[in-house]
C-alpha cells in the first residue's frame, strides 16, 4: 500500500435536476464525470457542431498546415448561408484567425464553411475528418455530415460526446482556448456578441459554445475553473437561451461546490525502487510521467489508501518511460482511477555473469 489512510465517506447532496433533455459535468483535467443525466443520448447537437470545427482548425495549425495568417477566399457556397452568420462576402479573401472568431464567437455558418472548405477541399472531405478525429476522441455516439450543426440526417451527437471534445480542445490545444472567451467579434463593420451568457455572469466562465436549432433546442457546453479545479457542463435540449444558461449555471455551481480536483502524485515522483534482473544495477525507481489528478468529493480531505502492483518479473534493459506496473487508488468498493507506473531512469543489461547469476537465482525463487 502506498498510502495506509483510509478515504471518508462521502456524503454530498444529490446534484440538481435539469430541465433539459440531456446533461453532464466532466472535470477537464481528469476526464471524470461527476453528474450525468441521459449523456449518452444520440441528439442533434446545432452548432455545438463548430466545437469540432474549431478543433480540427485547431490540430491543423498545431501540425504546421495551415496558419492563423492564411487568406481564405470565400466560396458561393460559403457565402449562401443561412442561419447565424459571420456576413462574409463571396470572392473575398478573410484572414483564417478572422474566420475562427466568426465560428466561436459569432457561430457563423458561413465562417464554418469557408474553414472547411480551407482545410479539405469541401463540406463532405471535411465531414469525414470530423468522424475521424471524433472516432479518436473516443465520441462513440456521434456522426457528422457537416461543419455546421445545419439539421441533417445522419448528423448527431451526445452530451457526453461533447464534453469530450470540449476537454480535447482545453487540453490539446491551449494556446487558442482563449478565443472562446472573447465576448465581442467585429467584422465588416458588424458588431456581434458571444451568445454564452455566462461569459457576463461568471467571471469564472471562459467558453465554449451554444447552439440552437429546433429540433436540438437550445444547447450550450460551458467551461470554468474555480481554485484550480477546472469543470465543463454540456446541457442539451433546453427551452429557451435563458434556461440553457441557468441550467448550465446550476451544473458549474454544484460541482464546485461539492467537488474538487486533487493532484496525488507528481510527474517524476519516486513511489517505489523494483527488483531488477539482470541488469548492471539491481533496481530501478517507478513512479509516473506526468502529474496524477483526481477528482473527488471536498469532505474526502484525509489521505485516500492506494495499491502498487507491480510487474512480477523485470528485466533489464528498461528504457525510462517503460510501464512496470500500475497504481489503484480507493477502495476495492470505490476505485477512483488506475494509473500506469513507469521507469523513472534506464537500466542497461548487465554482464554476462551478472546476467547468470540472476537467472540462476530467479529459478530457485521460482521454486519455491
Amino acid at each position: 500500500m502506498v498510502s495506509v489512510a483510509q478515504a471518508a465517506p462521502s456524503l454530498i447532496p444529490a446534484p440538481p435536476q435539469l430541465s433539459a433533455n440531456s446533461y453532464v459535468l466532466m472535470d477537464a483535467y481528469t476526464g471524470d464525470v461527476l453528474v450525468e443525466h441521459n449523456s449518452r443520448e444520440e441528439l442533434p447537437p446545432a452548432s455545438l457542431t463548430k466545437l469540432m470545427t474549431a478543433y480540427i482548425a485547431e490540430y491543423e495549425l498545431a501540425k504546421g498546415n495551415i496558419s492563423m495568417n492564411d487568406q481564405v477566399t470565400i466560396s458561393e457556397t460559403a457565402w449562401r448561408m443561412e442561419g447565424s452568420r459571420m456576413f462574409i462576402r463571396e470572392g473575398t479573401q478573410v484572414r483564417l484567425e478572422d474566420l475562427m472568431r466568426g465560428i466561436i464567437i459569432q457561430s457563423g455558418n458561413d465562417a464554418s464553411v469557408a474553414v472547411a472548405e480551407h482545410i479539405a477541399g469541401g463540406e463532405a472531405a471535411f465531414a469525414d475528418l470530423m468522424n475521424q478525429h471524433a472516432k479518436l476522441l473516443g465520441m462513440n455516439n456521434s456522426h457528422f455530415v457537416n461543419s455546421t450543426g445545419f439539421p441533417a440526417e445522419g448528423h448527431y451527437s451526445s452530451a457526453l460526446d461533447i464534453a469530450l471534445l470540449s476537454r480535447a480542445t482545453i487540453v490539446h490545444f491551449p494556446q487558442n482556448y482563449e478565443l472562446y472567451s472573447e465576448k465581442y467579434f467585429t467584422y465588416n463593420d458588424i458588431r456581434q456578441p458571444n451568445r454564452n451568457k455566462l461569459l457576463w455572469r461568471d467571471k469564472t466562465v471562459d467558453g465554449l459554445k451554444t447552439g440552437h436549432t429546433e429540433a436540438a433546442g437550445y444547447c450550450l457546453a460551458a467551461s470554468a475553473v474555480r481554485n484550480g479545479t477546472r469543470l465543463i457542463a454540456v446541457v442539451m435540449g433546453t427551452s429557451s437561451t435563458e434556461a440553457r444558461a441557468a441550467e448550465t449555471q446550476k451544473l458549474l455551481n454544484y460541482g464546485f461546490r461539492y467537488y474538487e480536483t486533487r493532484k496525488l502524485y507528481s510527474a517524476g515522483q519516486v513511489l517505489s525502487d523494483a527488483r531488477v534482473w539482470g541488469g548492471e544495477v539491481d533496481t530501478v525507481k517507478v513512479g509516473f510521467s506526468e502529474d496524477v489528478l483526481v477528482t473527488m468529493p471536498r469532505q474526502n480531505a484525509d489521505s485516500i489508501p492506494a495499491s502498487l502492483d507491480l510487474k512480477s518479473e523485470i528485466e533489464a534493459p528498461i528504457a525510462a518511460g517503460d510501464v512496470l506496473g500500475k497504481i489503484i487508488v480507493g477502495t476495492p468498493e470505490n476505485i477512483l482511477l488506475e494509473r500506469d507506473v513507469v521507469a523513472l531512469e534506464p537500466v542497461s543489461e548487465g554482464g554476462f555473469f551478472k546476467r547468470l547469476f540472476d537467472k540462476v537465482k530467479l529459478f530457485f525463487m521460482n521454486l519455491f
